[in-house]
């Protein structure tokens, strides 16, 4: 079945399906594939990353670790995948060459961002996808910008995004997390709401959005993961 339309007979399949059953139907889907949990250990990633675990703790899940990550995410991320019990989690880093020869100096965000994002994460990622018909994200459509009308299902070059939590709240989140007692990434209390590598994150005020410590003083907005003919390429509105 051609992608686009397995694509619209998931999301009206799932119109009215929670987000524990889009996860774990897109588990076991056999016309989806193959497919892995794609997660930042962030501010919000634990709610997915508990509900992968409740169905099944050997799902594989990818770990981006930039080598510019701040130590508490990488602190966060062993102690939630502990808790969690997962026992696939796989940690990817950039092509140790690639990084001599584009960013030795480990300035490159400075003087491109695009650049240092592809580089860190949309090539490492292409990769660590190879084998996979599709990957499971945690974007919710709150998020805005060009998440504002995310799908359930979407196609993604020659491979899937599934996106469980699309519809959920700010409010959801933390009414999940707090009703089944789940490790808080710690910069969350200090001010962190969505949070990115070191370099290219700050704090947010009270009155701003929560992902305006992203990427703050530029027009970016998305670190650009996203595939075209089963390619990595850069765009400015990919997640």
């Amino acid at each position: 079945m051609p992608l686009k339309e397995l694509v619209e007979r998931r999301n009206i399949l799932h119109r009215k399906s929670d987000a524990q059953t889009v996860l774990r139907h897109a588990l076991d889907d056999v016309e989806l594939g193959k497919i892995a949990l794609v997660s930042s250990f962030g501010a919000e990633s634990v709610v997915l990353l508990h509900m992968l675990s409740e169905i099944d703790k050997d799902a594989p899940v990818i770990f981006l670790d930039t080598e510019m990550l701040f130590a508490e995410t990488l602190a966060y991320q062993k102690e939630v995948a502990e808790h969690l019990g997962l026992r696939d989690v796989r940690v990817i880093t950039p092509n140790r060459n690639a990084v001599l020869t584009e960013d030795v100096d480990g300035l490159l965000h400075q003087a491109d961002k695009d650049a240092c994002c592809d580089l860190r994460k949309t090539r490492p990622l292409a990769e660590a996808l190879e084998g996979f018909d599709g990957w499971i994200t945690g974007r919710k459509q709150f998020q805005g910008g060009s998440r504002a009308t995310l799908p359930l299902f979407e196609k993604d070059g020659r491979k899937i995004k599934i996106n469980p939590l699309v519809q959920w709240s700010s409010a959801d989140l933390n009414a999940y997390i707090t009703d089944h007692n789940l490790p808080r990434h710690p910069l969350v209390a200090k001010g962190y709401p969505s949070i990115g590598c070191l370099p290219c994150t700050t704090r947010v005020s009270d009155h701003e959005d929560p992902r305006a410590g992203r990427w703050r003083g530029s027009d970016k907005t998305e670190c650009g993961i996203h595939f075209e003919n089963g390619k990595a390429v850069r765009q400015g509105q990919a997640a």
